[in-house]
């Protein structure tokens, strides 16, 4: 990461773009910024590390996928969902998932592990931020919208790879931003592609985020053939990569894209419209920093990785986008940009004026996104239902031929029980994320066990005739999570005992380690971070 210690310390305060407000000598205001610069460092970070303490609790469902593969791999099982059976790429995160594996031999909690590398990624993101931009007031207003915005909490905590995703992409682009700004600039030939690769391999989308980094970078270095054998090794390296992911799992893409485009997919606008007025202030100074000639080209950067990452879910509005999560993966380069802009502001009252303004519509926005509520109580509320019901199927002590779980949420529960488990959404199942229907693989799986998710006690159902499936079977638990979501739990009768004896047990005891509330709201939050419920 950068230091600060090139020209944008000791530029001559009369060079074009700089600001020029008041008067001040340029070598006391250099001093002044210098010593500034590591006190903004210490807040930020404070401030972060306040942020993901409040919301330490909150690892969503989905990261228990990952997990369940994570350990199956150290368990010498492969990367697979249900060990012995044919294997299935329900996850879409492939080096966070392997980066967890060896963990699962320490003992070292999962969730545990996700957050602490989130966070040292976030850190990261945080320096990136202040020592970039040239002024205070762009630092300010880069730093201050990343760590005062509640969703960064939140990805931080959430056991998904957001934040170290959302890292190597602004890596890649800040590298570029210092060719387009100085051909010269200290960038190894080898670090983007290498940056390409590992975004591919946290993502599927993630090459379109560093696409137009690389773009860059062989246009400036379009000479130096060391790049250019950089560049092919890491293409070579991403080619085998998806061969032995085509070989392994027996498709090119990952599982879950076949249900969530295939299926779920929406086109109504709703994601481009929150994107928008969530982020409104920092996406009008990046558009402005087009505008200055020292700008211009590292924000058209910014502005083109940001529509690359974006284009999908905007079209496609995704399932699972916990606190717009796919947009926060370009929300750290979105603030960089917009403090360059301000970078280029001359009245300095101004410029602060405008980065207060960015930072408190950001902060104000994210504790207003609409499941922003929800979100800081999903810790508590998952743990008395889902991880309450797995952690009761774990204690049966039925032989492992009749372990034998069907889910729709399939996260901690699969996770939690480690029984064989059918995903009748289909995430994980590869005939169900194909076309077949989920009734006819329930009905021929006959699952021991099979959860409802409902939002009510009485069982509704999704894309499955449920009666069918559930006769025979009966209603031995039922877990709420919130107001209107629920777990039902039916089991076979020659098992129902054993079952509901173990959810009992289990579900009091969640309730008993919780606060016991099901409202979404902040009040609840503080008043369990604060110790006072």
């Amino acid at each position: 990461m950068s230091t600060a210690t090139d020209d944008r310390d000791t530029a001559d305060p009369t060079d074009e773009g700089w600001p020029r407000g008041r008067r001040r000598d340029p070598v006391t205001r250099t001093r002044r910024w210098a010593t500034d610069r590591p006190v903004l460092l210490a807040a930020a970070l404070a401030a972060l590390a306040v942020g993901v303490w409040a919301c330490w609790s909150v690892t969503v469902d989905d990261a228990y996928i990952t997990y369940r593969y994570s350990a199956n791999l150290a368990h010498g099982f492969g990367p697979t969902w249900n060990p012995g059976q044919d294997p299935v790429e329900g996850f879409t995160n492939f080096t966070w998932m392997v980066w967890h594996a060896p963990w699962v031999w320490l003992g070292v909690p999962l969730p545990v592990v996700s957050k602490l590398t989130a966070a040292a990624c976030a850190a990261a993101v945080v320096w990136v931020l202040v020592t970039e931009p040239r002024t205070r007031s762009g630092a300010v207003l880069a730093a201050g919208s990343f760590v005062l915005f509640l969703p960064t909490w939140g990805h931080v905590d959430s056991g998904l790879e957001t934040a170290p995703f959302a890292l190597v992409v602004l890596r890649a682009t800040v590298l570029a931003a210092r060719l387009l700004r100085d051909r010269d600039a200290a960038v190894r030939s080898w670090e983007i592609p290498a940056l390409l690769l590992l975004a591919g391999t946290l993502r599927p989308d993630g090459v379109l985020g560093v696409l137009p980094a690389l773009a860059v970078f062989l246009w400036v270095r379009r000479t130096d053939r060391s790049v250019w054998v950089a560049t092919g090794v890491a293409a070579v390296l991403g080619g085998v990569y998806l061969a032995a992911r085509r070989a392994y799992f027996g498709h090119l893409l990952p599982n879950t894209f076949y249900v969530k485009v295939g299926v779920e997919a929406a086109t109504d606008g709703r994601w481009i419209q929150t994107t928008a007025a969530t982020l409104l202030p920092l996406l009008a100074l990046a558009v402005a920093a087009l505008l200055r000639p020292r700008t211009a080209a590292p924000a058209a950067l910014v502005l083109a990785s940001c529509t690359a990452l974006w284009i999908i879910p905007a079209l496609s509005a995704p399932a699972m986008d916990y606190l717009s999560r796919f947009a926060w993966h370009g929300f750290p380069m979105l603030c960089l940009a917009a403090a360059w802009a301000l970078d280029t502001v001359e009245v300095r009252r101004v410029a602060a004026g405008a980065a207060a303004v960015a930072v408190g519509w950001t902060a104000a926005a994210g504790v207003l996104a609409p499941d922003a509520r929800t979100l800081v109580n999903y810790g508590d509320d998952l743990r008395r239902s889902h991880i309450a019901i797995g952690l009761a199927l774990a204690d049966t002590d039925l032989p492992a031929g009749e372990r034998t779980l069907a889910v729709t949420d399939a996260g901690a529960m699969p996770y939690f029980s480690g029984w064989r488990t059918t995903d009748y959404i289909g995430l994980n199942d590869e005939r169900i994320a194909h076309g077949a229907n989920p009734v006819d693989v329930l009905l021929a799986d006959d699952p021991q066990v099979v959860v409802v998710t409902s939002s009510s006690p009485v069982p509704g159902s999704w894309r499955s005739d449920l009666p069918r499936v559930l006769a025979g079977r009966e209603l031995v638990g039922v877990a709420q999570m919130r107001p209107e979501y629920f777990q039902l739990v039916f089991a076979k009768p020659d098992v129902a005992p054993q079952v509901r004896a173990a959810l009992d047990r289990r579900l009091a005891e969640g309730r008993a380690v919780t606060d016991a509330r099901l409202d979404p709201g902040y009040s609840r939050w503080l008043e369990r971070i604060l110790g006072l419920s």
